[in-house]
């Protein structure tokens, strides 16, 4: 397969789009050089659209990254909350069957955040939510998230998380930019948290993408359920089974999960729950290109898989996508 031929299938569960007015935004409330990173990735419609045909991508789900849409203002929060939401409306649109889109919302602000919900899936027809690590501290094991939660659950549509810096928790990189190592700990600490509150259990029909081959999840599995027994009061309920729960999520492969992190991935989750995720442009084109060059090669993945984390999972997740 040529990589460099546009219209090999594949879905991207992992994009995202940078408006002008959303950079203008991040700059504004002193986000230039995002979670440590260098710069705000240059992004167009065009520029995407031509990586994704570099990358054999079909159809890219859109999403904000972190940080958000919330700077501190309420108000400005929800407007920016809508304002990004409409144009990846617009994107769709402009560009059928190329875009799918996970909508923003203005958390930690609750209320605020159940309209724009309501507004992006019922009336903009998004794919689903991006929820980060946390907002504001709040964690995605937060109590005061269930009706988000429930309202995603009850349409069908899927809950995408993303790692942000750790709430107040700057210094712990050490120096580095949050995304070499933070935001793999952050994720896990994050869905662990989701996990042993009860989220998954008491939201059955929840579908929920964890970035970045599941972080550092499959890795200390074990450990968590080995001292699960810490958690529990004498006569309190047993606490939810991790390892039942990460065969229930469902993992991009953005990032660099090849090999080792992949084959521990391939340990706790279900085959029908990987697919594949390009992190652009955060992640530049070139570097997709290399890191999907690896996923064809790995001996961790057969043909079969391999086409399923491609293309046939996220056609089970987004039918709306699935080619006639």
């Amino acid at each position: 397969m040529n990589q460099s031929d546009g219209g090999t299938g594949r879905i991207d569960v992992h994009a995202h789009y940078v408006p002008d007015f959303y950079r203008d935004a991040m700059e504004a409330n002193g986000h230039q050089h995002p979670d440590g990173g260098r710069a705000i990735p240059g992004w167009s419609e065009r520029q995407a659209i031509d990586a994704m045909d570099r990358l054999g991508v079909d159809t890219a789900m859109l999403s904000i990254s972190t940080p958000g849409v919330h700077f501190g203002n309420p108000g400005e929060a929800a407007e920016l909350a809508r304002m990004v939401n409409e144009d990846a409306a617009r994107l769709r649109s402009a560009h059928p069957g190329r875009f799918g889109f996970f909508a923003s919302l203005p958390l930690p602000d609750i209320g605020p955040s159940i309209s724009e919900l309501r507004y992006a899936l019922d009336d903009l027809d998004a794919d689903g939510i991006v929820l980060l690590s946390h907002h504001n501290g709040m964690y995605l094991g937060d109590d005061r998230l269930a009706p988000i939660y429930a309202e995603v659950a009850n349409r069908d549509k899927v809950v995408f998380l993303h790692p942000t810096t750790p709430y107040h928790g700057e210094h712990l990189a050490l120096g580095c930019p949050r995304p070499m190592m933070e935001f793999l700990f952050e994720t896990t600490r994050s869905v662990i948290n989701m996990i042993l509150s009860g989220v998954l259990d008491r939201h059955p029909d929840l579908k929920v993408i964890v970035p970045h081959g599941g972080g550092a999840l499959p890795i200390v599995a074990n450990r968590v359920e080995l001292l699960l027994p810490l958690l529990a009061a004498e006569g309190s309920p047993a606490p939810p089974s991790v390892r039942e729960a990460l065969k229930r999520l469902h993992y991009d492969l953005a990032g660099a999960p090849v090999d080792e992190l992949l084959a521990g991935l391939l340990m706790v989750a279900a085959p029908s729950n990987l697919h594949y995720g390009s992190d652009y442009p955060f992640t530049p084109a070139e570097s997709a290109v290399n890191l999907q060059a690896e996923l064809a090669r790995t001996p961790a993945l057969s043909d079969e898989l391999r086409q399923r984390i491609y293309r046939d999972n996220a056609d089970a997740l987004f039918p709306q996508f699935r080619r006639s």
